[in-house]
């Protein structure tokens, strides 16, 4: 049987949602039935050498951040006997868009992810091809919203709803899991006392993310006499980060958190961590709430995208910018005696079991690919 050749274009291959989940249906996607390649618009970023690893081939045009150049002719020497083109986030999307047009490629898949379009919280470029995108969006065959606030986002911002659907993200379970001694793994990583409660947060830095609300719920925990220590984690998230850790000193904190960076066991941070905290303003479909569920770590989310109904009745959930409802939530969870907060936990992994294993996942984008 002749396979099925699809080409995925993609913003970027550094760390974040869509590049992780695209990640993961490369490692499970049926290669009986699919050849597959990446063309990343920019750089390798740290899952170029990963997905060449799973045996596809991954092109980067080293299009440079915030310089408007598609490097057409370049992409389009790489779709040849495409059948195919799936992309994701609005670049590509774009891009893919252009492509199509200009070859005999038989579907186009676009991407989205973004719940929040609102131009304060967003860049100018980002909004203006959201809004060339919406205008195009009726020619395209399929396109995926990871969440259905995302969904709706798009709906009401002029995107064509009838070829609109979601896929949720997926996540491996056997990755992600419950480590018994992570916290005492995650303690000599952090250099502190296992005797006390971890609050893991694990997030790039951006406006989205809110890391002001964050840091100011910890410093309303701290008041109330609380000991606990926060673990950190994310792209820009260390100590070089001036205007973070200037969040840090202002709130007095200095002692009670660290500013890990990028990490890669990141199953290890999440599972030694007592609870996870989502502090966003906007997200799609957060990866992370998902992933430390899986670890059995109860969550508390801000009510933006779709973190609440990841979530269900299985954490806390709160309205986003309420550094008051988040350090309330914060504190309930710290107060809980363990076997309820491990109970929270172990519910938790089961939703994701039912709900959002990458392998289901995985087969709801196969269906898609049928010509």
């Amino acid at each position: 049987m002749q396979k099925i050749k699809i080409t995925h274009i993609i913003t970027g291959l550094n760390m974040g949602g869509a590049e992780t989940m695209l990640y993961k249906l490369l490692k499970h996607i049926d290669k009986d039935k699919y050849d597959v390649n990446v063309i990343s618009m920019m750089d390798d970023g740290v899952y170029g050498e990963k997905i060449r690893n799973l045996g596809f081939e991954v092109i980067s045009l080293n299009m440079k951040k915030g310089i408007p150049s598609f490097k057409f002719k370049l992409a389009k020497r790489h779709i040849k006997n495409t059948d195919i083109i799936q992309t994701w986030m609005y670049h590509a999307d774009l891009l893919g868009y252009i492509l199509f047009k200009f070859s005999k490629v038989e579907k186009l898949i676009w991407g989205i992810r973004r719940s929040n379009l609102d131009p304060k919280l967003n860049k100018k470029s980002t909004i203006i091809i959201a809004k060339i995108n919406a205008k195009l969006s009726k020619k395209v065959d399929t396109i995926v919203s990871c969440s259905t606030k995302a969904k709706e986002v798009h709906e009401e911002f002029g995107f064509f709803d009838e070829n609109l659907l979601v896929i949720p993200n997926g996540f491996e379970l056997n990755q992600f899991s419950k480590d018994v001694e992570a916290k005492l793994k995650l303690s000599k990583i952090i250099g502190r006392k296992s005797d006390i409660p971890y609050i893991a947060h694990v997030g790039r830095w951006s406006i989205l993310k809110d890391y002001q609300n964050f840091i100011k719920a910890l410093n309303k925990v701290k008041q109330q006499g609380i000991k606990f220590h926060a673990v950190l984690v994310g792209t820009n998230i260390d100590e070089k980060n001036m205007e973070l850790m200037d969040l840090v000193k202002k709130y007095d904190l200095l002692n009670n958190v660290s500013l890990l960076g990028i990490r890669d066991d990141i199953p290890t941070i999440m599972s030694g961590a007592d609870i996870l905290t989502s502090s966003s303003s906007g997200e799609g479909f957060p990866n992370v709430i998902g992933e430390a569920m899986a670890c059995e770590t109860p969550c508390v989310v801000t009510d933006v995208g779709d973190s609440a109904y990841i979530v269900g009745d299985t954490g806390k959930v709160v309205p986003s910018k309420d550094s008051d409802a988040l350090s309330k939530s914060i504190l309930d969870l710290l107060h809980l005696p363990d076997n309820e907060r491990e109970h929270l936990g172990s519910i938790a992994r089961q939703r994701v079991i039912e709900n959002f294993d990458i392998h289901k996942v995985t087969k709801q984008f196969e269906e898609l690919y049928n010509l």
